[in-house]
């Protein structure tokens, strides 16, 4: 199955990219996420606008993406949840919320798909995400779970 990739998939391609899978792989997994889509002579004449939108949104080379992760690094990252009384989420941290925290707390302003949030945080305290900057350069944010 011919396939034009809509986001970074990992292991895959980059956005734009016209990739060759597995038909069961395209249909049950890529195209119902809508992390692509059929590669069609009106889609393929697309690419070139899918790649500039992803450009404008990207962080641009090596450099740029280290200068993030130095922002990023020092950052004091406070995520408000609602709790129990134990200390248990009604929930879990998504990583919509952890941009939403980075951008509050004065840092830059990153895509939700870049951010890996390790298993569910369910808990209150202190835990760690992955945020995948460039292909090369990933970094371990701090974040605070609090109750709001």
């Amino acid at each position: 199955m011919k396939l034009i990739l809509n986001a970074d998939v990992p292991n895959l391609g980059a956005p734009g990219d016209i990739v060759e899978v597995k038909d069961g792989y395209g249909r049950n997994y890529l195209l119902p996420r809508k992390l692509a889509v059929v590669a069609t002579r009106g889609a393929e004449k697309q690419v070139e606008q899918i790649r500039r939108a992803q450009k404008t949104r990207e962080i641009r080379d090596l450099g740029h993406a280290q200068q993030v992760d130095s922002q990023l690094r020092n950052l004091n990252v406070t995520v408000p949840a609602k709790a129990g009384d134990t200390g248990r989420l009604f929930g879990s941290v998504t990583p919509a919320a952890v941009v939403e925290a980075v951008k509050a707390s004065g840092g830059p302003t990153l895509d939700k798909r870049i951010v890996d949030v390790p298993g569910h945080i369910k808990t209150l305290g202190k835990h760690q995400v992955q945020v995948r900057l460039h292909p090369e350069v990933t970094t371990e944010l701090p974040i605070a779970v609090i109750a709001s």
